[in-house]
């Protein structure tokens, strides 16, 4: 154990090395954020002086290294559009999208779970077939689509819930969640349905596939002539080990979900991670889209050390070797 999280541990920082470096160069060619800030009027010595100001006047390399001493930290700089530091810009909207994901992956997992196991007990049965049907369109249709429709239906034509929003948040110290209000939740429905659609499709498609290839096992067939019954080898025996590719898809997913929340936040104006970084993108904030990256990045090797240490819990062979 000891032995698996130094080495992940050592992947962990070299590959938040990589993404730090590739974010720094790309979004540092990526227009002047002093034009952004002082527009087109402003003078050349305010355009030097601003540029003082906030390092670029210095090397490329050593912006970097400065930006990696500070990142190390937790001192992402201050933001070129809002003057304000990065982190508090990130930790205001960062509850805002770990809500959303955390509903969209709890919907995703209950829902497609029990679907996945269906479809596979009765592949031929009509509800079987719909849900197969279901899952083909959920995987097919764009985010953006499923929230205009569900904005179509639900706000335009019933004035069911709200279009966009959070609605009234409650404060728990630095943290702000909708869950504890009415409107709150309200507000939560539509983003949460669209952010869970495709992920739904998946896990139900992927737990049938597994499903199908466990039953026709050897230890499913000697579990049968022991005489179990069906609950027992099916819920029991096949699904523990149909979802151990669960685990690891539901991992990248999450990561995924924290990463490309972009689109459901942009259409329902949910004020999280996705619509801070598409304004920085606007303006050239480059200390915002590199804070942003490294916490995507480190998202995602924490996940993924944290499906590897399931892994081990969960499978005695890996624990063997």
């Amino acid at each position: 154990m000891i032995s698996l999280l130094a080495t992940r541990l050592t992947s962990v920082i070299l590959v938040m090395l990589v993404v730090s470096a590739l974010s720094f160069s790309i979004f540092n060619f990526l227009g002047d954020p002093v034009n952004n800030i002082l527009g087109v009027n402003a003078t050349l010595a305010q355009r030097d002086e601003l540029r003082v100001a906030l390092g670029l006047d210095q090397s490329t390399f050593v912006q970097f290294w400065r930006f990696v001493e500070r990142a190390v930290v937790g001192d992402f700089g201050v933001s070129y559009r809002n003057r304000q530091p990065v982190v508090d810009l990130i930790l205001a909207r960062l509850p805002a999208t770990l809500e959303l994901v955390f509903c969209a992956t709890v919907i995703a997992l209950a829902v497609g779970i029990p679907m996945g196991v269906y479809t596979a007990l009765k592949p031929r049965g009509l509800v079987s077939r719909s849900l197969q049907f279901g899952s083909l369109l959920g995987i097919s249709m764009p985010q953006f689509l499923i929230g205009m429709l569900l904005i179509l239906v639900f706000s335009v034509e019933l004035r069911w819930l709200s279009a966009f929003g959070r609605g009234e948040v409650v404060k728990l110290g630095w943290w702000t969640t909708g869950m504890l209000t009415t409107s709150g939740l309200k507000a939560l429905i539509m983003p949460t349905i669209t952010l869970a659609v495709f992920q739904v499709s998946m896990i139900m498609r992927l737990v049938r596939g597994e499903m199908l290839e466990v039953v026709r096992t050897d230890f499913v067939k000697f579990a049968r002539a022991r005489g179990l019954s069906d609950r027992a080898v099916y819920l029991t025996h096949a699904l523990r080990n149909s979802l151990l590719p669960v685990i690891t898809i539901t991992g990248l997913q999450i990561g995924s979900l924290i990463a490309f929340a972009i689109v459901v936040e942009a259409v329902f104006q949910w004020p999280g991670m996705g619509m801070l970084i598409l304004q920085a993108i606007e303006f050239a904030d480059f200390p915002v889209m590199a804070a942003y990256l490294a916490f995507v990045g480190f998202s995602f090797v924490t996940i993924n050390l944290i499906v590897d240490l399931i892994y081990l819990a969960v499978d005695p062979r890996l624990r063997a070797k």
